[in-house]
């Protein structure tokens, strides 16, 4: 059997791929911008509270975490670029907004209308649309490595722009920014001969309730709100505490650059040792302890640059393999057939966590220090490493779909392919002419499942 990654893709394929990504990374980047430097240029805005600041960072989060799974069923209906076109059209809206505002009350609403251009499920969808089953994995892949490159760049450029064109003129620029996308997905991404529904890239309403009911699955959503509620609520901290040090807000991108590189280095080989070694709970569960503990050390040595560096260096190391390893876990924990649904449930568990952030940090900075932001983020990372510890050892178990064409009676085809060694989930979708697998990449008979593709009837 030929493993996903031999067949090359088409050049329209290609063009689907990098074009999404594109987009995509243009919307998160200017998500990012303002996350290293906002918390500086605020105090000065009219209105401007610590729990404010803190809502106008998070509030992004809360639209986006209500609107991305309705906008994906609803490009369903109407297509999908139909809905991209206005989700950033909704995001530019929200960006011009922002920039024009004169008190922090205007920021949070043009924050919010930033969030409600909730458009992730619909770009997975029209990737889906335009990638055979076969590439579809490597598309989705090239769309998310989008987010943590947009996450590095918008860490290395928030401070230089805010020092260039200040707060307003990164709003105006992350407004450019949707109408680039726009751009990308009119002239450079295909426009699909037919939509369908792909479970294993977007929501299916029938399947919520399964995944919902999954502790395995629920453990993750928690982790991944919880890592976005941890980070957000650092940068409304972080960026005081190094001006306090000295550090001019420009300077901050000198810091945070040898920090990323660090983390990253240090990061590589423990996601080699999950996943090529099946070593997934423990190093999962020694990224979240290393989280809390960076939040100690950073309150700890709040006065100490190379202990606020030191930390730093910590915390973007267990953050930076905590988002590499939660999306694999639920690939490896969701229902074959309910795989698309459990990743937008955990994507709105990661945006409703960024709300809380802002929310919690926001508030416990204005009742208790900027100390204290730092505390309460080890504490919320303890709770989480209390629940993650149950969860059960995952296997190496990776997806595949099978594109089956026209084929006889489907529940026997899906009996024959569970009886396949090494197959440990088949679910056959007559409609789509596709079967979803799980398969456990230790023992799969790739032999076996070639014979059957070969003759699905």
């Amino acid at each position: 059997m030929r493993e996903n990654n031999t067949i090359k893709m088409t050049a329209g394929e290609k063009r689907a791929a990098f074009g999404l990504a594109g987009v995509y990374g243009f919307r998160m980047l200017g998500l990012f911008l303002i996350l290293p430097v906002f918390a500086l240029a605020a105090e000065e805005m009219p209105g401007a509270t610590p729990l404010l600041i803190g809502l106008a960072v998070g509030i992004y989060g809360l639209t986006q975490a209500l609107l991305q799974i309705p906008f994906g069923l609803l490009s369903d209906r109407i297509g999908r670029k139909p809905v991209i076109f206005a989700g950033l059209l909704l995001f530019a809206l929200g960006s011009a907004i922002a920039a024009s505002a004169q008190d922090i009350w205007l920021v949070i609403i043009g924050r919010a209308v930033q969030g409600s251009g909730a458009i992730a499920a619909a770009v997975m969808a029209l990737a889906a649309d335009l990638t055979r089953e076969e590439n579809r994995t490597k598309a989705m892949a090239t769309i998310g490595m989008t987010i943590g490159a947009s996450f590095m760049l918008a860490m290395l450029a928030g401070p230089v722009l805010d020092r260039l064109i200040g707060i307003s003129g990164i709003f105006w620029l992350t407004a450019v920014l949707a109408m680039l996308g726009i751009a990308i997905v009119a002239l450079v991404v295909p426009t699909p001969t037919r939509s369908s529904v792909h479970r294993d890239a977007e929501p299916v309403p029938a399947m919520f309730s399964r995944v919902l009911r999954s502790p395995d699955l629920l453990r993750l959503d928690v982790g991944i709100f919880s890592l976005h509620l941890i980070l957000t609520a650092l940068f409304l901290a972080l960026p005081l505490v190094l001006r306090d040090l000295g550090l001019a807000t420009v300077e901050h991108s000198s810091l945070y650059l040898p920090v990323m590189l660090v983390s990253i280095a240090v990061m590589v080989p423990f996601v080699i040792l999950a996943e090529k070694h099946g070593r997934m709970k423990p190093v999962f569960l020694g990224a979240v302890a290393a989280l809390a503990i960076a939040q100690l050390a950073m309150g700890l040595w709040s006065d100490q640059y190379w202990g606020v560096v030191a930390a730093l260096a910590l915390f973007f190391t267990a953050f930076n393999l905590l988002e590499a390893t939660l999306p694999s876990l639920i690939s490896k924990v969701a229902p074959v057939e309910a795989k698309g649904t459990a990743m937008g449930v955990y994507s709105t568990s990661q945006f409703a966590g960024a709300f809380v952030g802002g929310l919690l940090g926001g508030w416990v900075h204005q009742r208790f220090g900027v100390v204290a932001v730092f505390q309460a983020g080890a504490l919320v990372a303890a709770v989480w490493w209390l629940l993650a510890s149950g969860m059960r050892r995952p296997g190496r178990y990776s997806s595949r779909l099978l594109n089956l064409g026209e084929m006889g009676e489907h529940a026997e085809l899906a009996a024959r392919l569970r009886g396949v060694p090494g197959v440990v989930e088949a679910v056959v979708v007559a409609d789509e002419g596709v079967a979803y697998l799980k398969v456990d990449r230790d023992q799969i008979d790739d032999a076996a499942l070639d014979e059957i593709v070969a003759r699905p009837a």
